[in-house]
């Protein structure tokens, strides 16, 4: 039992969107500077995939190509996730995780081991921990039943960083990784700058990348890239989500579309991804999505395409239903999807 000092307990329960970092729980708190917030969500998919390219319970910017078309279905819990926010005065601590880290089987218990999403310390405007990279503009995530939706397009990426935070300016340095080549030699930190416009009418993120890479012939190179991205807000409460990308981003664009270097070439990269979301009424809404992503030296190039619908039965409860397409343009091969998603914000 918490003695006296401790027996004010705030209970509060609102939903964040799905692009951000967690959805926010139950605050409870201990004194006039500490609290603790517990928060996440649980989440039921069913899944069936139909084509070319391999089943997955999510799609990524890569996937298995088939000698011939199959089909599969699946339920299953995964995305799930729970987190809790510790609150001392000005430092705030944050931990998240989920159950995609693999293990167990489908014969008997579907068991599926925990892996962590984010672990980081917030100390006024200093960010230390493993959190979304900087370079990262969740707003501009679509709404979507497979996980992040259309990552084809994304800059989707969460690593160890230092950022620090300006006013609407950040600077970070992250976690480096020379994807395709030499990581023995990542000596560097990535560096990222960005600058965000915020309005009633949205915000609109604008970032650049620049990193050393390391090849497997032992030269080392340089790399640069940009991104724009934002969540801009059109008529009711609709908006339109957006992103841009381009130059040499490898494994910070597309969820493991192309890699940093190809035969000691640093790959160039083309990603867009633009959604809509209407709502219908206040609890039932749809979005589209499309999101495109190509490699100068790889050649490869990768698109994803979703239309759904999502109804709130409760303030915490949503069902969604959609369907798409996702598509490794240069070997032509491509599979549709149909996904229903049961989601309960904790």
């Amino acid at each position: 039992m918490f003695d006296s000092k401790y027996k004010k307990l705030l209970l509060a329960s609102s939903l964040l969107t799905a692009s951000s970092a967690a959805f926010a729980g139950y605050e409870i708190k201990l004194t006039e500077n500490d609290k603790l917030t517990f928060g996440g969500y649980i989440k039921i998919d069913s899944r069936y995939v139909d084509g070319d390219v391999a089943y997955r319970d999510f799609w990524i910017g890569d996937g298995a190509a088939l000698e011939e078309d199959a089909s599969q279905f699946k339920i299953f819990a995964n995305e799930t996730r729970f987190n809790t926010k510790y609150v001392h005065g000005d430092v705030t601590g944050f931990i998240e995780m989920d159950f995609n880290g693999g293990g167990g089987n489908e014969i008997i218990s579907n068991s599926a081991n925990p892996r962590i999403r984010h672990a980081f310390i917030n100390y006024q405007d200093l960010t230390v921990g493993q959190t979304w990279s900087t370079f990262m503009n969740t707003s501009a995530i679509p709404e979507a039943a497979d996980f992040a939706g259309a990552t084809t397009g994304l800059v989707f990426i969460r690593q160890g960083q230092v950022r620090y935070n300006m006013g609407n300016f950040q600077l970070s340095l992250e976690n480096p990784e020379t994807w395709g080549g030499d990581t023995s030699n990542d000596k560097l930190p990535d560096l990222v700058a960005r600058y965000n416009f915020k309005d009633d009418w949205g915000n609109v993120s604008v970032s650049a990348l620049a990193r050393q890479l390391n090849t497997l012939s032992g030269e080392q190179e340089s790399a640069f890239g940009m991104s724009v991205a934002g969540l801009v807000k059109t008529t009711g409460k609709d908006d339109l989500r957006f992103q841009f990308h381009k130059g040499e981003l490898g494994r910070y664009v597309g969820a493991a579309a192309a890699k940093d270097v190809y035969d000691n070439e640093v790959e160039d990269l083309t990603s867009v991804l633009i959604a809509y979301r209407h709502f219908w009424t206040d609890t039932l809404r749809s979005s589209v999505l499309y999101g495109k992503v190509e490699g100068d030296v790889s050649e490869r190039e990768r698109t994803q395409w979703g239309v759904n619908v999502f109804q709130n039965l409760t303030k915490d409860l949503v069902v969604g239903f959609e369907v798409g397409n996702f598509c490794m343009d240069e070997q032509d091969k491509d599979s549709n999807y149909v996904q229903a998603t049961l989601r309960f914000a904790l």
